[in-house]
């Protein structure tokens, strides 16, 4: 399948996609994806639903308690690290960046807990760039469908960022991460209901 065909296929199931996490600054949103590595959207937003109510902005969490903080995002897993890394990447913040999360990519990314899938994340939904973000959703549709052939997510964004138009990138992201969470599913893709059935070498018919 070309570009083409694969971006009017998503277009057809996933219309206007979105960003599941909840958040209401790019501080917020960096806390979220800190906390969603190997966690669900939906777990992390139950998180972060009380988190967000006592803790805000970097200096709330760099004067929070390491084990408050802990106990708090204890149910997203690998909590330790995680709170590590928030409070980390919130003291670098306020001393390195004024107090705002930088826009730039090599800035975001020398940030405790940020790789390039988190620093793409920021950079296409919170600051409205052209970035392409690869997580287990992306790397595994990508594969199924034929676009690449790794398990690598960085030669995966690389491969993808040569596939598809730049302007697309932030788009076709979030409508590859609906499409792994709900219809090509890791255990029991739905190959019936998707519109790649016909062409898809992987399909389970």
């Amino acid at each position: 399948m070309n570009s083409k065909e694969i971006m009017q296929g998503l277009d057809k199931m996933y219309e206007n996609p979105h960003c599941e996490l909840q958040y209401e600054s790019p501080f917020q949103l960096l806390v979220a994806v800190i906390l969603s590595a190997q966690c669900t959207d939906k777990r992390v937003n139950q998180v972060t639903d009380e988190l967000f109510e006592v803790a805000k902005m970097p200096e709330d969490f760099v004067n929070m308690p390491l084990e408050e903080l802990e106990q708090r995002i204890h149910s997203c897993g690998f909590y330790h690290n995680k709170a590590r890394s928030i409070k980390s990447a919130s003291q670098d913040i306020i001393d390195r960046f004024g107090g705002e999360v930088p826009k730039d990519f090599n800035d975001l990314t020398s940030l405790a807990g940020v790789g390039r899938k988190t620093a793409n994340v920021m950079i296409s939904e919170a600051f409205g760039g052209n970035a392409f973000a690869v997580d287990t959703h992306v790397l595994r549709t990508s594969n199924r469908l034929g676009l690449v052939k790794t398990d690598n997510p960085n030669v995966c964004e690389a491969e993808l960022k040569k596939f598809f138009p730049k302007k697309s990138w932030s788009k076709l992201h979030y409508q590859m991460v609906l499409f792994g969470r709900y219809t090509c599913k890791a255990i029991k893709p739905d190959c019936h209901n998707c519109v790649f059935k016909e062409k898809c070498k992987n399909a389970r018919l």
